[in-house]
């Protein structure tokens, strides 16, 4: 069972269309170890044993219906699934949902079984995950540290081998902060290449589906899978840029920028060191890969919270009046920050996303990628908040955690981490790739080629009995 749990996504679909395994076994396997992860890091908040099964059964005995066949997969809490309770993490929302969003119905329609939903913090607000719902959800390197948030417990999910391809949300990080924490793959897709139609408005254009995976392919599987138009999504890309079969992982002609803070950020030693083991493997790939400065400054991540508790004040602040004692302090915060910005300050955010935007586009003119951390850090004890993250040194260098926000506030453009290597004490560190517009593709073909070069553990070193 074990051995089935190891395989990629890619290779439990080969297997199962050519019937040397079955997916009732591989959903018992996904099963058994869900068991037995969930008591050590507190991963899932609801597993569907019976419906699994059963579904498993059928798909036992059917043609293959598409490229996820009998594949176990884990959505994560925030994203509604047909026919159960969905809380958003949160103890002040019980809704019970009667329709899949696209993005659900595409993963049935290619055969994919989902075992469990994942942990969230509370509106996916925050770069841990934990709830006064959910309880707090550990590491799968040291369950005293930080998984990353939104999507932690997808990260978990993937990197304790219970499924091979996770769901998660990515408004400000919530995919590529869990994916560098727990050592695995992330990935925010350019804006409407997966539709998002969970939200209130279709006017939002910092929010992404994206995958967790342990590998590159695994991926672009996923992408494969869920992308798409949708007209019920007004960003939704009619004609994505075609994924291909194989990614060439030669990138000789290809230029790289590397950024080491995006001028902003103080960034821990040996996250630097590993960005840097990184960069070489690109060179080592045919890339010429040189430093560059984006001219950023701290304010933008500033004016990202701004937006960020406006945006969450939209949604959920409704809930302020009556059900105040039920939700997170922090987000009760956000909400109240969010609701006494005024309108003028708010439309000058989207002034400084002009500014940062340009300042990017002079980087895409004579680049073909940006390389930087997707962390500053390796993961913090789950004992620190994200409030320990927002001190400004004596040289204005931010002391923070995530390097991922500032790119949803450029949405189209793709950004993929990547494992970029261990610390001294056992942690994974990550790269990001960002690309240009809807690139998609050349984002996977990057993150392929260090794959090839600097291969990571796809497993944490969790024992169980």
């Amino acid at each position: 069972m074990t051995d089935l749990c190891a395989l990629s996504a890619s290779e439990q679909a080969r297997l199962v269309r050519e019937r040397e395994i079955s997916p009732v076994d591989l959903v018992n396997a996904s099963l058994d170890r869900i068991e037995r992860v969930q008591p050590l890091y507190n991963a899932f908040t609801l597993v569907l044993a019976e419906e699994a099964l059963a579904a498993a059964r059928v798909a036992e005995n059917a043609e293959p219906v598409g490229p996820l066949h009998g594949v176990p997969v884990a959505f994560k809490e925030f994203t509604p699934t047909k026919g159960h309770v969905t809380t958003r993490g949160s103890a002040a929302v019980r809704e019970k949902v009667t329709e899949d969003p696209a993005i659900v119905r595409r993963f049935r329609e290619a055969g994919a079984i989902i075992v469990a939903k994942t942990t969230t913090p509370e509106f996916a607000y925050s770069s841990f995950t934990r709830s006064p719902m959910w309880g707090v959800t550990g590491n799968p390197w040291d369950p005293t540290r930080c998984p990353g948030g939104s999507s932690g417990g997808s990260g978990v999910a993937v990197t304790t081998g219970c499924v091979a391809l996770a769901e998660g949300t990515d408004m400000g990080g919530s995919v590529r902060i869990p994916a560098a924490l727990c050592g695995c793959v992330g990935l925010k897709p350019s804006l409407g290449r997966i539709p998002m139609d969970i939200l209130p408005t279709v006017y939002d254009d910092m929010s992404h589906f994206g995958p967790l995976a342990r590998t590159v392919d695994d991926t672009a599987l996923f992408l494969r899978v869920a992308e798409g138009p949708l007209e019920a999504d007004i960003s939704s890309q009619r004609l994505p840029i075609p994924l291909p079969d194989r990614f060439d992982t030669d990138l000789s002609g290809l230029r790289i920028g590397v950024s080491e803070d995006l001028d902003i950020y103080a960034v821990d030693a040996e996250v630097l060191a590993n960005l840097h083991a990184t960069a070489n493997a690109l060179r080592d790939a045919g890339a010429e890969v040189v430093p560059v400065s984006l001219g950023w400054t701290v304010d933008l991540v500033e004016a990202w919270y701004d937006w960020w508790g406006v945006y969450l004040a939209a949604a959920f602040a409704h809930l302020l009046p009556e059900k105040r004692d039920l939700l997170d302090p922090e987000v009760a915060g956000l909400l109240d920050a969010g609701l006494a910005m005024g309108a003028v300050d708010f439309a000058r955010i989207d002034q400084a996303r002009t500014r940062m935007w340009h300042q990017l586009c002079g980087v895409f003119g004579n680049h073909h990628a940006l390389l930087c951390p997707t962390m500053a850090l390796p993961a913090p004890l789950n004992s620190t908040t994200d409030a320990d993250f927002e001190a400004i040194d004596a040289e204005g260098r931010l002391h923070g955690l995530e390097m991922t926000a500032l790119f949803n506030m450029i949405g189209q453009c793709p950004a993929l981490s990547v494992p970029s290597g261990m610390t001294a004490s056992g942690l994974p560190t990550a790269a990001q790739i960002v690309t240009p517009r809807f690139d998609d593709p050349l984002a996977l073909r990057i993150g392929a080629a260090i794959e090839a070069r600097r291969p990571w553990q796809q497993w944490s070193p969790v024992s169980l009995a």
